[in-house]
């Protein structure tokens, strides 16, 4: 195997043209030892038609050859070629040794083509066959939580943990913690996160850790494992909103403001962390900044409705009642009106006295919140207000279905009726 061994290091020089020249040697007359041999090498190496090449010489000779057929399905896959692949793999025989491989390399494509079924069928085949391969468990456990099918994932993962902590690279316990966090089962996926990070550090398992904690109501532990991840990773944007909710919840506000401000100057592109900012300000007292951080945030997103109610809200503690309809008006260009926008309209033209406004907006939102009382009573009492008492009547009429007992509205309905007649 000399010649192997030239060429690969032939290779490795950069002097790829002698490289060549020694390849078409092996190719066109060089034992079918050596073919394999330099073909299993020049996938590795990445030299994947040069490989299919020899491999396909071969296949020649030994046309049923299972070995050469998963090289070749191997060589196929890299190269992109994948209906090409499991044509050559659908090839080989149930008594080939090379059978079970050859399932595992289909199960791979049919899952990469969104063909579960036919995949689980494939794996469960190669688990009969080869019943102590760990690594069919371990696809089993990625076939299932790519699903969903959260307790067969995890019952394939604790049969690899029964041998193995990690394979392919893929730490088993961090695969369990994120499954067991994502059902919501979250103090035991504490644990599996402990277990995970003590057999490696890696940030994406300490987030799963640092939200999880989160989730549970450990707070403190949220706060410690994201000012850890951090001090690693200072742009894994993600952490920064939920090291701020952390913060908020255990009444540390001006620590969760910092934290919406970090990161901010990471990614201010993202409008939760300036709506975010703009809560903690007004629990804060800061309402210019509040008022600030919505704006930034409707700027990101004209369409970022929660941020217009809220802000909405600021302005009517303000008396603002200009800046609700100006702030509306903008937003209507964007697309159709949100139903809270339309009664902040009704209640914002009612106070600048612009009434035929008002009664529009009113009678729009009526529609959506026809069951609510505060609707209904701001709606009624500016009825009364506009002479409109056949229509007042009517809504609190609708009041007293909700309240029967309820005496301010009997006291209104009898005088209402009292007028009309």
């Amino acid at each position: 195997m000399d010649r192997v061994n030239k060429i690969i290091s032939l290779l490795e020089n950069g002097q790829h043209n002698e490289a060549l020249s020694e390849y078409n040697v092996v190719l066109q007359s060089g034992l079918p030892e050596e073919k394999f041999l330099l073909g299993e090498e020049l996938y590795q190496y990445g030299f994947l038609s040069e490989a299919k090449a020899l491999v396909e010489n071969l296949l020649v000779i030994y046309p049923e050859e299972g070995e050469l057929l998963v090289l070749l399905g191997e060589i196929l896959v890299e190269a992109g070629e994948e209906e090409e692949a499991i044509l050559v793999l659908e090839r080989i025989s149930e008594q080939d040794a090379n059978f079970g491989q050859s399932l595992l390399l289909l199960a791979d494509l049919y899952q990469i083509q969104g063909l579960y079924e036919v995949c689980e069928r494939k794996l469960l085949k190669a688990k009969e066959i080869l019943p102590d391969e760990i690594i069919i468990d371990f696809a089993l456990g990625e076939l299932y939580s790519e699903q969903g099918e959260v307790i067969k994932a995890m019952n394939a993962y604790e049969t690899v943990l029964m041998e193995e902590s990690e394979i392919a690279g893929v730490n088993i316990n961090g695969r369990m913690a994120d499954l067991l966090s994502a059902s919501g089962a979250f103090e035991e996926a504490l644990g599996f996160y402990d277990k995970a990070l003590v057999q490696k550090l890696e940030i994406n398992t300490l987030f799963g850790y640092a939200f999880t904690a989160l989730q549970a109501g450990y707070n403190r532990t949220a706060i410690e494992k994201f000012l850890e991840l951090k001090e690693l990773d200072p742009e894994y944007h993600s952490l920064y909103l939920h090291l701020a909710k952390a913060y908020e919840r255990e009444e540390e506000l001006e620590n969760s403001l910092f934290a919406i401000k970090e990161g901010i100057k990471q990614d201010d592109f993202n409008k939760e962390l300036f709506f975010f900012g703009g809560k903690m300000s007004i629990k804060l007292g800061k309402v210019e900044e509040a008022e600030q951080y919505f704006r930034d945030a409707l700027a990101l997103d004209p369409g970022f409705m929660e941020a217009a109610i809220t802000l909405n809200k600021l302005f009517f503690q303000q008396e603002r009642y200009e800046d609700v309809v100006e702030l509306i008006s903008q937003l209507d260009i964007v697309g159709d009106e949100e139903p809270q926008l339309i009664w902040d309209a009704a209640l914002a033209h009612d106070k600048l006295e612009e009434y035929s406004y008002a009664s529009d907006k009113y009678e729009s939102a009526y529609t959506f919140f026809k069951n609510n009382e505060t609707f209904l009573q701001d709606y009624g009492y500016f009825l009364i207000e506009e002479g409109k008492n056949d229509r007042a009547a009517e809504i609190f009429k609708q009041l007293l279905m909700g309240d029967p007992t309820n005496v301010e509205y009997l006291d209104l309905l009898e005088r209402l009726t009292d007028v009309k007649e």
